[in-house]
């Protein structure tokens, strides 16, 4: 991470967004490009860490969803709460039913689905989310969420890579790449630059720094599901 302001950087042409992704290049690239990724995209993840993938992922929906609900109370336009509890609504319906469907897909009994053993790399992640949450401050909510959904369709854009044949692994991508998808992260991002900008100087530092966490916990996730618990 850089200690120069966004205000004061050298390029005035960047967005806030992308001044942020770029402080954090190594561990976006890095988890974009991830072993998991290249796996999922083949069909060929090994079935213990698909489970644990999904099991620990599940883990994140609940704290999500609160995530957005305070996005929610503090933005700034009726327009932008309008637009995240549709996303909300996706959330808890399109993307619940995945993982649903797919914990009877791997045969996982209900206590791996309600009440699993958490990861470290899983609380840390709840964390952060109960963290930007319990800000009250859009862009700082805003922070966590862009990194969450931003990064996820940055792996998911593999415009040439066919889809693997089961659902388990060609849903997981799809859901994460499509036209509405993308559309609405354009608008999340977009919707960072406008009041990350406007944040003073502490401010920002609040923001790269919960943004950069978020980064470097999304590649940590990826790389600890090669460590698998089991779920038998």
């Amino acid at each position: 991470m850089t200690d120069t302001p966004f205000n004061s950087r050298k390029n005035p042409a960047t967005t806030f967004t992308e001044w942020l992704r770029e402080q954090n290049q190594d561990n976006w690239d890095a988890a974009i490009n991830h072993r998991f990724i290249d796996e999922l995209f083949a069909g060929s993840v090994a079935t213990d860490v698909l489970q644990h993938y999904l099991v620990q992922d599940y883990q994140f929906i609940d704290r999500f969803v609160a995530l957005l609900g305070a996005a929610i109370a503090s933005a700034d336009r009726f327009e932008s709460r309008v637009r995240l509890a549709r996303f909300t609504a996706m959330i808890t319906s399109d993307e619940n039913t995945y993982f649903l469907r797919a914990f009877d897909e791997l045969g996982l009994p209900a206590k791996h689905r309600n009440t699993p053993q958490l990861t470290p790399q899983t609380k840390a992640f709840q964390d952060l989310m109960t963290e930007a949450a319990q800000s009250q401050i859009y862009p700082l909510c805003l922070s966590v969420l862009v990194v969450a959904e931003w990064l996820y369709l940055s792996w998911a854009d593999r415009p040439d890579a066919p889809l693997p044949p089961r659902f388990i692994h060609a849903e997981w991508i799809t859901l994460h790449n499509n036209p509405a998808f993308a559309d609405f992260i354009g608008w999340l991002r977009s919707e960072l630059d406008r009041t990350g900008a406007a944040l003073d100087a502490d401010g920002q530092a609040r923001s790269a720094d919960m943004f950069g966490r978020a980064v470097k916990l999304e590649r940590d996730f990826f790389d600890h599901v090669y460590s698998p618990l089991q779920y038998s």
